[in-house]
C-alpha cells in the first residue's frame, strides 16, 4: 500500500496532506532538541531507577493494607530522586491530578490559614476545592481563605499585587505551571523560580506548592529544582507514558509528603498502608517511557501550533515560542470550530474513533465541555486528545500523542473535519 493511499484510507484528503507537509518541513531542526531533551530525562530516569535497585521483585502487587511494600516504596524513592526532593507520594489511590492537589492543600492548610494564587484563577476544577464555586467538603468550609493576584494583560506576575496580597495568615502559595483553560502562556521552570525567590523574599517561610501537571520532562529541570516545597501531578499525564492505569503524585519536603500521606490515608498511618495491587509494572514502565512519549507529545503541539497559526488562527504558545508544556491552546473563535476540531481528534483514535464527541456539563467545570480522547487509558491527556469548555473565546486545547506519528495523524484529521464543515473558507487555498 501506498503512503499516499493509506493517508486517503484514513480520510485524508490529498490538499490536507500537502498542506500538512509544507507546514511540517521546516520543523527538523526544532524536532532534533526536543529528542536531545528526551534523551537528558530519558538518563535522569535511569540512573533514578539504578540508584534505587529496581528489580524484577518491585512489580509483585500487594493485597490489604499493603505493608512492606517492595515496589510502591521504591517508585516512591525513584520519583524523589528524579525531582530531586526528599519524600514522595506516588498512589494508584490518588485518581487525578485535581485529587492530588486537593490532598497537597488540605494537608498544608489549616482553619485560619490563606491560600494565595499569584498566577490568577485556577484550574476550574480547583475552583470547588478551593471553595471559589461553594462546594461541601472545601478548603472554604474549613476556614481556609483564598486570594488571587491575576497576571498583567502580557501574561506576566504583577509583583507589585503580589507583594501587596502576602499578609500574616498567607500560609501556602499555588502556582499553575500551564494554563488551563486560559489563552496564557505556561510558565518555564526558570519563571517560576523567579516567582518563588520573590515570594520568600516577601515572606521566608511560606509553603509554596506547583501544579506540575502537564510539565513534567518538558525541560531538563522541574519547579522543585528552584525552590518548590511540592510538586503535583497526575499519572495520567506526563509522567504515567500512557501505561500508568491510574495515579498522581506529589513530590516535596519529608514535612509536606508526611502531611500529605496521612491525609490520603489516616493521621498516624500516612505512607505504611496502601496496597498496589497490581499496577506495579505499568507504574514503572510508563515512568520509563515517560521522557519520550513527552517527547512526542511536544511535536505534535508545535505541528498544531504551525499549522494553526499558518491558516490564521490565535494559537498559545505560537509555533516558534518555546515550550513549558505539552498543552496547545488554539482559539477556533465558534462552538461549530470546536466541534468539528475535536471531530477529528476523535476521529484519529485507535479506540472509539467511531464516536462523536458532543459538549456536555462535568462535574467540576461550570460550562459545558467538549472532549475528544480515544484512549487506552479513560481520560489519560497524555494520549492524544484535546477539549475545552464550550464558550468565548472558543479555545480548544488539544495535547497528548503517545507517539508523533499518531500526534500528526490527529492533527491533520482535525483540519481535515474543519475543511469539510466549511470552516476553513478563505483560508490556506481550502
Amino acid at each position: 500500500m501506498s503512503e499516499a493511499s493509506i493517508y486517503e484510507k484514513l480520510g485524508i484528503s490529498p490538499a490536507v496532506r500537502a498542506f500538512g507537509e509544507a507546514v511540517l518541513a521546516p520543523l527538523a531542526q526544532r524536532f532534533a532538541a526536543i529528542d536531545q531533551m528526551a534523551e537528558q530525562n530519558q538518563y535522569k530516569v535511569i540512573h533514578a531507577m539504578q540508584q534505587n535497585r529496581v528489580s524484577a521483585a518491585c512489580f509483585a502487587g500487594t493485597t490489604g493494607y499493603g505493608h512492606d511494600d517492595l515496589g510502591r516504596d521504591t517508585l516512591e524513592r525513584v520519583y524523589a530522586d528524579c525531582f530531586h526532593t526528599e519524600a514522595a507520594l506516588v498512589r494508584p489511590h490518588i485518581t487525578c491530578g485535581t485529587h492530588a492537589l486537593a490532598v497537597a492543600l488540605s494537608a498544608n492548610l489549616l482553619p485560619g490559614d490563606e491560600l494565595l494564587s499569584p498566577v490568577g484563577k485556577p484550574y476550574d476544577t480547583l475552583e470547588e476545592v478551593i471553595g471559589i464555586r461553594p462546594s461541601a467538603c472545601s478548603l472554604a468550609e474549613y476556614g481556609v481563605t483564598y486570594r488571587q493576584v491575576d497576571l498583567l494583560p502580557d501574561g506576566a506576575f504583577d509583583y507589585e499585587g503580589i507583594r501587596a496580597a502576602i499578609n500574616e495568615k498567607t500560609k501556602l502559595v499555588t502556582i499553575q505551571r500551564s494554563k488551563g483553560y486560559q489563552m496564557r502562556p505556561s510558565f518555564s521552570v526558570a519563571q517560576i523560580g523567579e516567582l518563588i525567590a520573590f515570594v520568600r523574599s516577601v515572606k521566608p517561610g511560606v509553603t509554596v506548592m506547583v501544579d506540575n501537571c502537564y510539565g513534567e520532562f518538558v525541560e531538563a529541570q522541574e519547579p522543585s529544582d528552584v525552590g518548590a516545597d511540592m510538586v503535583v501531578g497526575s499519572l495520567i499525564k506526563n509522567p504515567g507514558g500512557g501505561l500508568a492505569p491510574i495515579g498522581g503524585y506529589i513530590c516535596g519536603t519529608k514535612a509536606c509528603i508526611d502531611r500529605c500521606a496521612y491525609r490520603l490515608s489516616a493521621p498516624g498511618i500516612g505512607q505504611d498502608v496502601g496496597a498496589s495491587l497490581s499496577n506495579m509494572t505499568a507504574l514503572y514502565q510508563g515512568f520509563f517511557l515517560a521522557p519520550t512519549v513527552v517527547a512526542s507529545a511536544l511535536k505534535g503541539a508545535i505541528f498544531a501550533a504551525k499549522v494553526y497559526e499558518t491558516l490564521g488562527f490565535r494559537v498559545v504558545p505560537t509555533g516558534d515560542e518555546s515550550r513549558h508544556d505539552v498543552i496547545q491552546s488554539i482559539e477556533l473563535g465558534s462552538p461549530e470550530g470546536m466541534v468539528a476540531f475535536c471531530h477529528g481528534i476523535q476521529a484519529a483514535a485507535p479506540v472509539d474513533s467511531y464516536v462523536t464527541p458532543v459538549p456536555y456539563p462535568i462535574p467540576g467545570y461550570n460550562s459545558d465541555v467538549i472532549m475528544a480522547a480515544g484512549a487506552f487509558v479513560q481520560g489519560s491527556s497524555i494520549e492524544l486528545s484535546a477539549d475545552g469548555p464550550v464558550r468565548e473565546p472558543y479555545a480548544v486545547y488539544y495535547q497528548g500523542g503517545l507517539t508523533w506519528p499518531h500526534a500528526k495523524l490527529g492533527i491533520l484529521m482535525s483540519l481535515q473535519k474543519m475543511a469539510d464543515a466549511g470552516l476553513l473558507a478563505g483560508r490556506g487555498g481550502f
